[in-house]
């Protein structure tokens, strides 16, 4: 007998198609449409009730029964105001990987299985593989697409209870199925980045939450260049607006952020795209989750890590000192900032886990 499927429907094209798989292979399966996020803006792509409306469409053309949830309040304790924290603590935090770890995948499925319901899917491009009685992420089909970066997070409970329709499918493949269903999503621009600001300019945005503060900016001999605007505007590896021009007595190279102190609201900048102080080799976590919750399955191993989404995979070991993970990768990488996650992955590309990156440095030995 199959499963009992709730799928969440964001309007978008992978949900709606993935919704559609799900109906042609026999599942019982209905819909559920989230709404995370209160203020609406028609211009900056986080329109709740356009969003609303093309997942009415989809349901309507496949005989399905729509769901609707108001997730605000949960979105805005466990995962905005974390986000908040996070940058006024200088961190650059990614708040989808919290959206899918405290209400993707907890809310909904508590949600899910309080309708009912067996299992929940979305319209992720990720893979869940068994292996050893473990579950994984594994890469789909679309590598262009691959989203375990963003799933890292997820635990064993909740990958034995999720489905992902599109593990097999090409996005391009998912664009036709769309067009020939005539779904109105189909002509639906992809959201781009954060939802809840959409496309308006992130410094606008932030500024209504936190209090701007201005401080010097250093070179590497502490030296004062200028001033910035407040530190929650800048990240590590950053060129642009940090309000440097030329300077005297140096190199005609563009300047980049490769240090912030909090404590002292102070930027520290360095000359040229590949400077030694914008590269660390090794890599402190926090908050960390192992995909199997057993850390000797990544300790003394050799793992692979990315430390942004679709970015480069590096080669690397992980030791643990003091509950911290700490990451030696062969190759050093640019621009590691604290708040951004860190995912680990093995030779053949199963996700393992990763965690939180609270400080990074470059080690000579």
């Amino acid at each position: 007998m199959k499963s009992k499927i709730l799928i969440g429907l964001s309007g978008g094209v992978d949900s709606s198609v993935s919704l559609k798989i799900l109906k042609e292979q026999g599942y019982f399966v209905e819909a559920l449409y989230m709404k995370n996020w209160d203020e609406d803006d028609k211009s900056s792509g986080c329109n709740a009730a356009e969003e609303l409306e093309y997942a009415i469409d989809v349901c309507d053309k496949l005989n399905v029964k729509l769901n609707t949830a108001n997730f605000s309040d949960e979105y805005w304790n466990k995962i905005f105001l974390n986000f908040i924290e996070n940058y006024k603590s200088g961190y650059t935090p990614n708040p989808d990987i919290l959206c899918n770890k405290y209400i993707k995948f907890k809310v909904f499925v508590d949600h899910a299985k309080a309708l009912g319901f067996d299992k929940i899917a979305t319209g992720h491009y990720a893979k869940i593989t068994k292996k050893n009685n473990n579950y994984f992420l594994d890469k789909p089909k679309d590598s262009s697409k691959d989203q375990t970066y963003f799933l890292h997070s997820l635990d064993q409970s909740q990958l034995k209870n999720v489905i992902f329709p599109l593990s097999n499918y090409k996005k391009d493949d998912v664009k036709k199925i769309a067009k020939k269903s005539n779904f109105k999503s189909y002509s639906k621009k992809e959201s781009m980045g954060i939802c809840f600001i959409g496309n308006k300019k992130f410094r606008d945005f932030i500024k209504k939450y936190i209090k701007n503060k201005p401080g010097l900016i250093y070179n590497d001999k502490n030296e004062v260049l200028g001033e910035h605007n407040g530190m929650f505007y800048t990240t590590i590896g950053q060129r642009e607006g940090i309000g440097i021009g030329g300077v005297k007595n140096t190199k005609n190279l563009p300047w980049y952020v490769y240090k912030k102190d909090i404590n002292n609201n102070a930027l520290y900048v360095c000359q040229g795209n590949q400077n030694k102080l914008l590269f660390s080799n090794l890599i402190y976590l926090e908050n960390i989750n192992i995909i199997t919750n057993n850390r000797n399955d990544i300790l003394d191993t050799n793992l692979l890590c990315q430390i942004r989404h679709l970015g480069e995979k590096y080669p690397c070991s992980v030791t643990e000192a003091d509950n911290k993970l700490v990451v030696n990768t062969i190759s050093p990488i640019r621009a590691v900032a604290p708040g951004q996650s860190l995912v680990l992955y093995d030779k053949e590309n199963l996700c393992m886990g990763g965690g939180i990156i609270s400080n990074a440095k470059f080690n000579n030995n």
